[in-house]
């Protein structure tokens, strides 16, 4: 898991592109940002900061990264692009369809300058379809997402994840994914490729569960599947002190194993039952039971086969002695902690890189290395085009 020879260009800014790029600068790959002229990445500027005086999103997924600022819009601009096109292995774009053609630095134009190019395109809607050119932030797209929320819709049901957080992070990390495997698939052979993600349709990839339903004849709906709060024992629970547990009994001996140690055995036979009648009763005696005790409570009591788990904050989560064991959750001395990178194993990225790219700080440094004497930059940065 090691991408130490890899050359990455990412045009993306905000929180999917940044965060594929930040899995791939983790494990080693040369992250290069291409930001504009003038205000650059937006997550610089947007709070909460944090104490280095960056936007806290900007400081969690721009790690290790280095920072050219080139105005693509001009000539010169794109000819300083082109030249860093040559050395390096991926393209990374996160524009809506179109704009990276108008800019001439769309995949058929960069192969003019490196055929063995990985070239990936991350956007809301993909590049074909009638959605196609609708704005990334357009939130319709979360209407896919609906197909991960099916949960039963009810007053002890805490929010959901946000439909933009699932896109966002899926996306982010299939383009990952599909980055590592385009550059495997060049190893073997293949030469560069071409890819076009969206992140509706990752977002749709991740309702497997619902699918096979959904696409022969039928139309899932919350509270009527058995992963969709259909059964009272596989739900969410309100707890004595407002918080919740997770109770997920599917298998029936999960189910039995709970019931004898909550002193019920009374409804162990009751199991997988269909009748209406019985179901809306052993959630409600559920309800009542887990109300009986706090979250904490609950987890002390019982034993780790009844499939009760603690619904966590934000901050509850993070601080779980899972992660801290896990390793999951970086604290550096010179940089705000954050949480890493999310495998484990002998050849694990393992980066103590926690420098933070300023706004074109490698401009200089990168178009020197690709023939740019300090005369030329002078010149570019007097007219605009570098800073």
């Amino acid at each position: 898991m090691q991408l130490d020879s890899v050359q990455i260009l990412d045009l993306t800014r905000l929180l999917p592109g940044p965060y594929a790029t930040q899995l791939l600068a983790d494990a080693g790959a040369d992250v290069i940002k291409v930001e504009d002229t003038e205000t650059g990445d937006y997550a610089r500027h947007m709070p909460p900061m944090t104490d280095r005086e960056v936007g806290a999103l900007f400081d969690s997924v721009n790690r290790g990264k280095r920072s050219v600022a080139l105005d693509l819009k001009s000539e010169a601009g794109r000819t300083a692009f082109y030249r860093l096109v040559e050395d390096a292995d991926v393209v990374f774009e996160g524009f809506r369809p179109g704009v990276a053609d108008r800019l001439e630095i769309d995949y058929e134009t960069l192969t003019e300058y490196n055929a063995d190019l990985i070239y990936c395109s991350l956007s809301g809607y993909g590049q074909t379809g009638p959605y196609a050119d609708r704005a990334g932030h357009d939130l319709n797209y979360v209407g896919v997402a609906g197909l991960l929320d099916m949960t039963r819709e009810n007053e002890s049901t805490p929010p959901q994840i946000p439909g933009y957080q699932i896109s966002d992070f899926g996306g982010g990390l299939f383009a990952a994914f599909s980055i590592v495997g385009g550059l495997l698939s060049r190893e073997l052979g293949t030469g560069g490729e071409y890819i076009d993600i969206a992140m509706t349709d990752v977002v749709a990839s991740f309702s497997q569960a619902l699918s096979y339903e959904a696409l022969t004849g039928d139309d899932p709906r919350p509270g009527e599947t058995a992963l969709t709060g259909a059964v009272p024992w596989y739900d969410i629970y309100e707890t004595a002190d407002g918080r919740y547990v997770t109770f997920a009994a599917l298998e029936e001996k999960f189910w039995t194993t709970f019931c004898e140690e909550v002193g019920r055995e009374d409804l162990i036979d009751v199991h997988e039952t269909d009748d209406p009648a019985e179901l809306a009763a052993i959630r409600e005696e559920l309800a009542e039971l887990f109300a009986t005790r706090s979250r904490d409570e609950w987890l002390e009591t019982l034993s780790d086969e009844t499939v009760v788990g603690p619904v966590y904050t934000p901050a509850e989560a993070l601080e779980h002695p899972q992660f801290e064991a896990r390793g999951l959750v970086e604290r550096p001395d010179d940089a705000p902690p954050r949480v890493g990178f999310p495998a484990a194993g002998p050849d694990a990225p393992d980066s103590d890189d926690e420098s933070l790219p300023a706004h074109g700080e490698h401009t200089d440094e990168l178009l020197a290395s690709v023939g740019y004497d300090e005369a030329q930059r002078t010149a570019l940065r007097d007219a605009g085009v570098i800073r």
